[in-house]
């Protein structure tokens, strides 16, 4: 129910959008987060967040201001997509697409029929049916579709999955995309670089804005340096923590 044409507009358009990602699941930890942030992204795949932490996740974020909110979900399967999406949330980041086909999946669970296969019902996405008419005629132009590139093969068909009608932009893992090539968390190694760079080169071509994930200062520079066109900059769990382990040292420091 959030403004979502704007932030997809300026998605496509390749403004530097930022985020952050919400792995917590409380409200208020959402509601700071999203106050000056183009968008957030809450977890269901590795965060223990069931769909009404979403909802309530979803409403904090609206509270804050105009962030768009976007859903990971734990896998590209067309019952999980249709019930993050009833929650009023923005768009979805799915994991794990390898082809273009996996990317279609992603987009006709995302679509209403007879473009897609979302199911139709009354929802907190459509004022509890109220406007139900209205989505059900609008389909998904107000529905942002992200997909992850997390493995090898995801790379070398990167070009065909960013090519596909409804994708809006891609997101690479670099934990997951590290690991699948042998490099875990080498970042700055050659392997990793060019596969990234491959990725945005194929991407491009088709002007489909290509994000990653950020968990400190310096990974914030270094995707900056590998042209990255939007980043998710920091966790909440990982503010959390930094923020704590700061406290603590600074006592430690006038204390003992």
């Amino acid at each position: 129910m959030t403004d979502t044409p704007e932030f997809e507009r300026r998605l496509r358009d390749g403004d530097p959008v930022v985020g952050h990602w919400l792995s917590v699941g409380h409200p208020a930890v959402a509601e700071v987060c999203a106050r000056d942030a183009d968008f957030a992204v809450v977890d269901t795949e590795h965060a223990p967040t069931d769909l009404e932490t979403v909802t309530n996740v979803a409403r904090a974020v609206e509270s804050a201001g105009d962030a768009a909110l976007l859903a990971r979900v734990a896998w590209n399967d067309p019952v999980r997509i249709k019930r993050v999406l009833d929650t009023g949330v923005s768009g979805v980041l799915v994991p794990m697409v390898e082809t273009a086909d996996e990317a279609r999946e992603a987009v006709e669970a995302v679509r209403y029929p007879p473009e897609g296969v979302r199911g139709i019902a009354g929802s907190r996405a459509n004022d509890y049916g109220r406007e139900l008419d209205e989505q059900v005629e609008r389909g998904d132009a107000d529905l942002v579709t992200v997909v992850q590139v997390e493995t090898e093969p995801a790379v070398a068909n990167a070009a065909d999955i960013a090519a596909v009608e409804g994708i809006d932009a891609l997101l690479v893992g670099p934990a997951d995309l590290s690991g699948s090539l042998g490099v875990f968390g080498e970042y700055v190694s050659d392997t990793f670089r060019e596969a990234v760079e491959t990725v945005l080169d194929r991407a491009h071509e088709s002007d489909t804005p290509v994000g990653t994930l950020a968990t400190n200062d310096e990974e914030i520079r270094l995707w900056a340096d590998y042209g990255y066109d939007y980043q998710i900059v920091g966790v909440d769990a990982g503010y959390l923590a930094e923020g704590a382990e700061r406290a603590q040292s600074a006592y430690d420091d006038v204390m003992r």
